[in-house]
């Protein structure tokens, strides 16, 4: 099952409040939820107490392969939170050997047969 990190919204008309949550990307944004690792409340006055994040929750969900959305994500990089690298697909190598080179043949034009109404005349 795929988890994904992302904003949860509550509050009242113009005053949001976000929960950020692990959920299941199937469902809807307000939906159900797997469990909630913090919140952003965009409002608050005082800019260090607009983020609070369970930083060990979510490297936990993190190692175990939920993507963040692009917003919850700037917030962990912002908290300090290392954000796992996706590693690079190796390409598996074939297993039966080379052909030689060889140049490619040259391409000779054919002659063409003379009309019959000349040959038949000479």
């Amino acid at each position: 099952m795929a988890v994904t990190l992302r904003l949860k919204r509550f509050g009242r008309l113009n005053h949001p409040t976000y929960r950020v949550v692990a959920t299941d990307p199937r469902f809807p944004r307000d939906g159900r939820i797997i469990e909630s690792v913090g919140y952003y409340l965009p409002l608050m006055p005082r800019a260090a107490e607009q983020v609070k994040l369970n930083a060990e929750r979510i490297s936990y969900w993190l190692s175990v392969g939920a993507k963040p959305s692009e917003t919850v994500a700037r917030m962990i990089q912002k908290n300090g939170i290392a954000l796992p690298t996706p590693k690079k697909r190796v390409r598996s190598k074939s297993k039966a050997k080379p052909k030689a080179w060889t140049p490619p043949k040259k391409k000779v034009r054919k002659a063409k047969p003379k009309p019959a109404a000349e040959s038949a005349e000479s």
